[in-house]
């Protein structure tokens, strides 16, 4: 294993050798390399004065060298060569995340980098940014001149340190475990879907100590989601259920698995909170601590929070809950004479399962709303009024915001940020995180409404993330849908966010894409190759792929949940619409020649 130290003024000469034999590697001609050399030359007293490390392999070998030089707030990074032998082996990118760590521990918030142009490809895969700025005149004769590029170097976000104490975390992919204590009827009794979206475990915190799913995951998948996220040393417990939902149950029949995961002092991270999870994690159950995932007692609790006054740019939908199908469907008769629009949703759905919006034009041409409803589930069912968008034509902006927040073990609660969902027909199909995303005129309505649930969700007694969903209507008001007290697909992409800003710079831009369509069923290795050349697809427009959820490309439709990052939004919608085209084309490798 590679590691970084401080190098010693006695290796100043190796060390030289070293740049050069680097610089050397793009092929320059002597007479170039000697013009270069005095601005190479690395002397005892630089040392220090320069913060100078190297790194070294196993066998104690140096195999790379960078300097981070000048003084807060504007320090560059004067060196970073790496041995031809070791181009390749993530040397380079080792040295890069420590300078910027170092940066960020100095107080640095500019970084700028003159690279070589035979580089330039490595540091903007690496996050940094090309800027208009010339750079520095380069010493070397004759030489191509330099790019500049910068990076702003920041720590962890506050409330991504409030929400595992800034350390790592296990992590407890229990997602089929929190649907089933529901008993919703309209969520998959064997929660297959659920094992899949176990795999977001991997993404509980900005830095996992280890992942506890309930199915078996491809290793090349943990060890490219490792490497794109600057990870070493995750333990991968999988496999663990054959069909019951109870993860934490499952770790418990395993007493040293136990011992292991709750004895080493590390946060327990669920995706949500249930009682075989407290067992497991030594925590008191409070009774009543979900109750506003149900969506009629959180519509109850928006009621409240309104009629307090002071979130004017916020409306709720009105709201019925019905016992049965056929009272669903008389009052879903009445309203489509009346010409309004419906959302019928069951009390625990979750990612638009147990939802359905249905317009006049959809249940007559259903047959009438007892032919809708007799598709539907038994049991009790909520009647919402449908909040109508922007007119046809214009340009309405988001549709889908969420709020996103956690309450801490203290009771504190703790805002993380707001983000834009993609929905389809009332299901959810992904969401987009980072600066900018939320409109300006809607981020302090939807900012204040979630705090002001976060606190009262604090005073039930509940522990733990949540969020709070929003539609937009034709007024560019926010009605209030739902709470979740669990993780989500936002939540994850804020995770994320919030790694890519400590392992690269300030202002990274993340979407979750929950389902990206796969042309054919693929092998395993064949998906390690997919995945690893998307990764580089991506890197060569300044975005960064992760597969999120590859459960997914072992199913008779095969389809994968990804993650992408960059720091524009044009750059972002080429990642994602670059990744959908492969994945897709990954079919005609097996069709007819």
């Amino acid at each position: 294993m590679v590691k970084v130290r401080a190098a010693r003024p006695a290796e100043a000469e190796d060390l030289t050798g070293l740049v050069m034999r680097s610089k050397a590697h793009w092929g320059y001609d002597a007479a170039f390399l000697a013009a270069c050399a005095p601005e190479l030359r690395i002397r005892a007293d630089d040392v220090t004065a320069r913060r100078v490390v190297v790194a070294e392999n196993g066998r104690g070998e140096v195999v790379g060298v960078a300097s981070l030089e000048g003084t807060p707030p504007r320090a560059e990074l004067g060196l970073l060569f790496v041995e031809p032998s070791a181009v390749g082996q993530g040397v380079g990118r080792l040295l890069y995340r420590d300078v910027l760590r170092r940066a960020v521990e100095l107080g640095v918030r500019r970084l700028v980098i003159d690279s070589d142009p035979h580089a330039a490809g490595f540091y903007r895969a690496m996050g940094a940014v090309a800027v208009a700025e010339p750079a520095a005149p380069a010493a070397e004769a004759g030489g191509t001149a330099l790019v500049r590029f910068e990076a702003t170097p920041v720590p962890l976000a506050d409330w991504a340190r409030a929400w595992t104490g800034g350390g790592r975390a296990v992590h407890l992919g229990n997602v089929g475990e929190f649907n089933a204590q529901f008993a919703d009827a309209t969520l998959d009794r064997e929660q297959r879907p659920a094992h899949h979206y176990a795999c977001l475990a991997a993404f509980y915190s900005p830095y996992p100590a280890a992942l506890v799913l309930p199915r078996p995951v491809p290793r090349g998948w943990t060890e490219l989601v490792c490497r794109q996220l600057g990870w070493t040393g995750v333990e991968v417990y999988d496999g663990l259920l054959d069909a019951d939902p109870g993860l934490a149950d499952a770790v418990r029949a395993r007493p040293a698995l136990a011992a292991l995961l709750t004895g080493a002092g590390l946060p327990l991270v669920p995706w949500g909170r249930t009682r075989a999870f407290g067992r497991l994690a030594g925590r008191p159950w409070r009774a009543g601590e979900l109750r506003y995932e149900s969506k009629s007692a959180a519509h109850g609790l928006f009621g409240r929070i309104l009629a307090d006054g002071g979130h004017a740019g916020i409306v709720l939908p009105r709201q019925w809950r019905v016992d049965g199908r056929w009272a669903a469907a008389r009052m879903l008769a009445a309203r489509t004479r009346a010409g309004e629009s419906t959302v019928l949703k069951s009390e625990h759905g979750v990612g638009g399962s147990g939802t359905t919006v249905l317009t006049p034009e959809r249940v007559r041409a259903a047959g009438g709303a007892r032919a809708v409803l007799r598709r539907l589930p038994r049991g009790p069912l909520l009647v919402e009024e449908y909040v109508g968008g922007a007119a046809s034509g214009d340009d309405e902006g988001p549709r889908d915001l969420t709020y996103d927040g956690f309450v801490d073990e203290a009771g504190h609660a703790h805002e993380v940020g707001g983000a834009v969902m993609e929905v389809a027909d009332g299901c959810y199909r992904g969401a987009t995180v980072g600066p900018g995303v939320v409109p300006a005129w809607a981020e302090k309505s939807l900012t204040a409404f979630g705090t002001a649930v976060g606190r009262e969700l604090a005073e039930s007694g509940y522990r733990g993330w949540f969020d709070v969903d929003f539609v937009v209507d034709g007024a560019g008001r926010l009605a209030p849908t739902e709470t979740n007290l669990r993780l989500t697909g936002p939540s994850i992409a804020f995770m994320v966010a919030a790694r890519l800003d400590a392992l690269r710079g300030a202002g990274h831009l993340v979407r979750i894409a929950d389902r990206v369509e796969l042309g054919a069923r693929l092998p395993e290795a064949q998906l390690d190759e997919l995945c690893a050349a998307l990764a580089r697809g991506c890197a060569e427009l300044g975005a960064v792929f992760v597969p999120a959820i590859p459960t997914g490309a072992f199913e008779p439709a095969p389809w994968l949940g990804v993650l992408v990052a960059a720091r524009s939004g044009e750059v972002l919608d080429a990642a994602e619409a670059l990744v959908r085209a492969e994945a897709l084309a990954v079919g005609a490798m097996f069709g007819p020649s």
